[in-house]
């Protein structure tokens, strides 16, 4: 899968589709993907020919997270910084860009893909999708604002439970949680076709600005969030544990953590 269409971008009316485009891979975010990805935003930033955004995945997920192959060979701290600054623009971007937002999960939405789900305004499931923060399987932790976006949803208390136990957890039970927003009861595709015609029958300048003021209000917090993130996640790739964690998904068993 070549750079260019790691990521795919359709305008339609005043609609443009956003799409991971790396099937074979359950759309893993890699270096190139997270570039594009950030680059295809920031053009829409500035489009104004567009007011809603929809965010999805080709194939069978949204998106499993973080490449594992990515993370193997990044062994340069140049290339760390340089993949975790992509990630928290997107992140920035997602949450305070002047458009309405819409993720549509099917099948996998994991780790850092989980992450850029919650940046999204409305966030909108099919019946057997997969939900999962499960950076502690790898022993490391939420990065592209997770745990911004994560209590924001849940609560200090809840988002630490959430974070720690790494649980893969049904769309029913992300709905029970406030996680998500809905479950589609039919297809997908014409749940999120709903939202975006009720949208687009709204006042919907009034809904951009009002979401502009309330991230222009969060905004500074989540930028700290995203500076924690990133060194914390540099100490975290460090460790015994990291490596472990790396390795048993790499043979399919279950990890050994030691706390270390």
């Amino acid at each position: 899968m070549s750079l260019a269409t790691s990521v795919l971008v359709e305008k339609k009316d005043r609609v443009a589709i956003v799409e991971l485009n790396r099937p074979e891979s359950l759309n893993a975010l890699n270096t190139e993907a997270l570039q594009l990805l950030a680059c295809k935003l920031k053009e829409l930033t500035i489009d104004d020919d567009v007011q809603i955004i929809i965010l999805k995945g080709k194939g069978k997920a949204f998106s499993s997270g973080g490449d594992i192959k990515m993370m193997l060979s990044m062994n340069v701290e140049k290339d760390f910084f340089t993949i975790m600054d992509y990630i928290n623009e997107i992140a920035l971007t997602l949450y305070s860009i002047p458009k309405l937002t819409i993720c549509a999960i099917q099948g996998a939405a994991a780790g850092l893909g989980l992450s850029l789900a919650l940046a999204s305004d409305f966030i909108v499931a099919d019946h057997h999708a997969k939900i999962a923060m499960n950076f502690i399987g790898i022993g490391l932790i939420p990065d592209g604002g997770g745990h911004f976006f994560v209590e924001r949803r849940l609560g200090e208390v809840k988002a630490k439970e959430l974070i720690w136990e790494g649980k893969v957890m049904t769309a029913q039970e992300a709905l029970e949680k406030q996680l998500i927003d809905q479950i589609a009861d039919g297809n997908l595709e014409e749940v999120v076709q709903n939202k975006i015609d009720a949208w687009l029958n709204s006042p919907i300048q009034a809904m951009i600005k009002s979401k502009k003021i309330l991230a222009d209000i969060n905004r500074p917090n989540l930028q700290k969030i995203l500076e924690l993130e990133k060194y914390s996640q540099l100490k975290m790739r460090q460790t015994k544990d990291h490596l472990e964690g790396v390795q048993a998904f790499v043979e399919k068993r279950k990890p050994k953590f030691k706390g270390m």
